[in-house]
Parts: C-alpha cells; structure tokens; sequence
C-alpha cells in the first residue's frame, strides 16, 4: 500500500530551497544575535519532514511520545528501543534542522557509565545529534561525561516529567524563594557543563527572564514566558491531537483532530454508500485484453446455455 501523499519520495508541491544545516553553533549563534529559536517535538517521518521542510531549529524526539504517541498516562513507561525507533523515523527525514533525542526514564539514573552508553546509541545507532536529559546540578558528572563522548546534550530543568512522583504531580516549579535559587544553581550548573541548551519547563515568566540572562546557553521555553532564547512545544498540542484540555501555556495552531475524523467519516459515508471508489479511481484491463476476456465470458455462457 503506498502513502498517498508522497510521490516518488517526494512531498506533492513545490519545495523549499535547502537552507543551512542548524548544529550547536547555529543554535548559540542565534542567542549571540538575540535570534528567537525554535523547536518542536516530531516522532515520525511524515511529521519530522513536514516539521523540517517548515523551517524550524531542532526537533526534539521527545519522551511525550509516551503519551500522545503510545497512549501512556505519563513519560515512565517508555524505553530506550521505542525511542531508538522513533528517533531513526525522524532522522530520515530531517534535513537541516537538529535531531535532540530526549533519553528516557531509566536511561541515565542508575549510573553515569550507563547514561554515557545510552547517549552513544542515540547518536550511533539512531543518528541524533545530541540528547537532552532532565535534572540540574546533580547530572553534571553525567553531562561532562556524555560531552567528554563526543555527544552535545541539551539540559532540561524546572518541572521535569520524569520527576513526576517526586514533585507530587506537574507543577510549577520555582514559585518562592528557595525553588528560584534552585533554579538558577542547576541552570548555572548546566551552563559551566558545557550544555549547548536548557529547556526551562513550568517556570515563572520572572525566573526564566532571569535564568536566561545569567546563562550563556540559549533557554527553551515550554511553560516559561515569552523571555527564553526559544521556544518547544509537543506538536500534538499545536495540532490539538491529545484528546486532552491543552495546559495554560499552549497555543493550538489548528485542529487536526477536526481534519481527521472529518476525513474518515466521509470516507466511511462513500465507502458505505459505494460512492468510493469510483471508475476513475479503478485500474482497467488493456483493450486487446478485455475484448479476450469478454469473448471468453460470452463462450462460456453460450456453453451454460446450451446445457
């Protein structure tokens, strides 16, 4: 079966100009020149090449696909295979923007040596281009380790998913005093580490103002004002596809859910009413063999008939 809507490998429509590949440079270079970043999150080729073709920095194979992709109720469950596999779909269409593969529960929290290994796979085995990890201060011995192996890594502090249980939930993170000055102590952290990046998640618009401009690595927001280098959000929550009220901070840049289930209740409604598929949407015998086939039938009924 093939996907219509592709064509000899090719996306229908004209296509954009090549433009420059973006790497940990472009990426630092853009804070430098006060460039707004962006990233969105892709888990698959059709979406990651639409994604890409689109223009955006970095897409973050991230582990939501737990969620919106797998039907988890959070980010825990999924693994380092599943997220190999959906990381490979997304190099293979990527271009120009960054591949961050977001390294899962489990992957880096027993011991560094084993976090080292996993950020090796991503790159060798999936082709990302750098990982991102969650936690401050206490993962810098692992950041320089996984930086020492070659591997950028994009840090991610504030309300961090897999910390769910221990937060008590998904909640805003650095609200008095002492979450501010926790804040900053990871975030600077990160930055004297080495990472090329830090998402800033469910923090204070005041916070991330002021993180952003104590560090040197670029801040993505997601949940934090609009006064970060850049911003990420999860596609499915631009394109309303996670069957969910949409947090505070997201913004639903169209509905395909509306899109989607339109299309399949038409195509229900003409399969149903045998309006599709119709003859022009039929393969046909060659002439010479319809006339051969039809002289065949013709016998063989004469021959019924005969009896």
């Amino acid at each position: 079966m093939s996907i219509t809507s592709f064509n000899g490998g090719q996306l229908h429509g004209a296509q954009p100009a090549i433009r420059p590949k973006i790497t940990t440079t472009t990426i630092h270079e853009k804070k430098l020149q006060h460039e707004p970043i962006t990233c969105l999150t892709a888990y698959d080729y059709a979406t990651a090449r639409l994604v890409d073709q689109a223009g955006i920095d970095m897409i973050l194979v991230g582990d939501s696909l737990a969620q919106v992709v797998l039907g988890y109720d959070n980010t825990l469950p999924v693994t380092m295979e599943e997220m190999l596999h959906h990381t490979r779909a997304v190099r293979r269409a990527v271009r120009a923007a960054m591949v961050i593969a977001d390294m899962p529960f489990g992957a880096y929290h027993e011991d560094e040596k084993s976090g080292v290994h996993n950020a090796l796979r991503f790159v060798k085995e999936a082709g990302a281009e750098a990982v991102k990890l969650e936690g401050g201060a206490q993962r810098v011995g692992l950041v320089k380790r996984v930086l020492d192996a070659e591997v950028p890594v994009m840090g991610h502090i504030g309300l961090t998913p897999q910390s769910l249980h221990k937060m008590g939930g998904y909640k805003v993170q650095g609200k008095d005093f002492s979450g501010i000055e926790r804040l900053v102590k990871d975030a600077v952290a990160l930055d004297k580490a080495g990472v090329f990046s830090i998402v800033l998640e469910g923090v204070p618009r005041e916070v991330a103002q002021m993180i952003t401009r104590e560090v040197s690595a670029p801040t993505i927001g997601i949940g934090a004002g609009p006064d970060c280098d850049g911003q990420v959000l999860v596609f499915h929550d631009l394109v309303n596809l996670t069957f969910a009220p949409p947090a505070k901070f997201v913004r639903q840049y169209g509905d395909a859910a509306a899109l989607f289930t339109n299309a399949v209740q038409q195509f229900k409604a003409d399969v149903e009413t045998r309006m599709y598929p119709n003859d022009a949407e039929s393969y046909h015998l060659p002439k010479d063999t319809k006339a051969e086939l039809e002289a065949i039938l013709r016998r063989k009924e004469m021959k019924a008939y005969a009896k």
